[in-house]
Formats: structure tokens, sequence, C-alpha cells
């Protein structure tokens, strides 16, 4: 199987090849044509968003996850022996955002757009026992969301931003859901240490009904 999915890191391994020439979806099997169109009606609907939250226009966001699926598409049969399948589709819809940012000059930091910061916002209701206080310094505020991961801005976005599950961002960035909590960790704990707050672990999945004990029964007492 090929691993063409990014690395932790966040690094971008395996992009499309320009000079390798598609197979034109004419020429796939019914099984390669029901399996792209199933990815596409199940992501774009999160990339979407995802876009939109990265770029904040319906346009520029359309553009960008339009160009991904058809690199997406143009590697599709290739795809389909990939281990990490999500992952790499992941990694080709962040290349497509990179190349519809607008150019910045390299010396000058900007603060992350609005409606990303109302999912760093919401992450750090999590993060802080004061809440209000650390957002109140809006200044430290981006300087900090400015220094996390690009993994972990990532999940922070889709969990709060999105309101995705864990599960759900695991499925979209193509890693698993353990992963997601860990790297929301990191986050919540990064923030806080950047803002000299105390920080929350990320609440763990509800335990299974069945699986608790039940009440204890006392013994029915003896018969006079």
């Amino acid at each position: 199987m090929i691993d063409g999915g990014p690395e932790e890191s966040g690094g971008a391994v395996g992009l499309p090849s320009r000079r390798r020439r598609p197979t034109p979806m004419s020429q796939w099997g019914p099984t390669a044509r029901l399996s792209y169109w199933a990815f596409h009606a199940n992501r774009r609907p999160a990339y979407m968003r995802y876009a939109y939250l990265q770029l904040g226009s319906d346009a520029a966001a359309e553009d960008a996850v339009d160009r991904a699926f058809d690199s997406i598409m143009a590697e599709w049969l290739r795809m389909l022996h990939m281990d990490r399948l999500d992952a790499y589709a992941w990694t080709v819809l962040k290349h497509c955002l990179a190349e519809r940012q607008p150019l910045r000059r390299p010396w000058r930091r900007h603060p992350p757009e609005p409606m990303d910061i109302t999912a760093f916002e919401a992450a750090l209701k999590e993060a802080h026992a004061d809440r209000y206080e650390v957002l109140s310094d809006t200044i430290r505020f981006y300087c900090a969301v400015s220094r996390l991961a690009e993994r972990q801005r990532d999940a922070v976005l889709l969990r709060y931003g999105l309101q995705c599950s864990p599960g759900e961002a695991g499925d979209v960035m193509g890693v698993d859901e353990a992963t997601i909590r860990s790297q929301l960790g990191q986050a919540h704990r990064r923030l806080a240490r950047l803002l000299d707050t105390p920080a929350a672990p990320e609440p763990a999945a509800a335990p299974d009904p069945a699986a608790l004990p039940g009440p204890a029964v006392p013994p029915h007492p003896a018969a006079s």
C-alpha cells in the first residue's frame, strides 16, 4: 500500500505531479467512479466550510475547493491504493488554500482572520479558569494563536469553528480520534502557557452506559 498522506509535523508529501497525465474518468471502472463521487459528496461540505474560515470569501473558498477536487480526481486511481487516502486529500486541500492566500510581506506578522479567531476563542473557553479576563487582552491572544502548530490549529478550527466532533475532525484530516484529542490537548496547554493561565484537559469521551455498574440492590429482609 502507498502512504501518500502528510507527516504528523504537518509537512506535505506526495502532492500530485503535474507531469503525470491523469486517466480520464470515462476510462475508470464503475467502482472507482462511485467511490470518488461518494468521497466528493462526503467531504466537500466540510472542505467548503473550512476553506471559508481560512479565506473569508465564498468565491475564493469555492475556487480553492474546486481546485482541490480537480487534483484529487486526477490522482484518485492512485489514491485508492493509499493507506491514508483522507490524509492525502487533506494535504491537497491545504496546498490549494495556501495558493489562494493573499501575498503578504514576510517581515510583517498578521493576526488570524476574524472567523479564525472565533474558533480559537471557543477553544480558550475550555483552556482557562477565567476566560473573559484572558480574552480581553487581544494582542496577547493573537500572538498565542499565531504560535500554535499547524496541526493543532487545524484540529481546533475543525473542532470549535466547524463544530466537528473529535471523530469527525479525525475523518476529515485522515487521522484517528485519539490523535485529534491529543492535538486539542496540546493546543489547550500551549495557549494556556502562552497566556499564563491554567489549562483544562480535553473532555474524555462519554462512557458507555451499558458498561457502567448498576445500583447496588439491598438484600431482601428476612421474613419474620
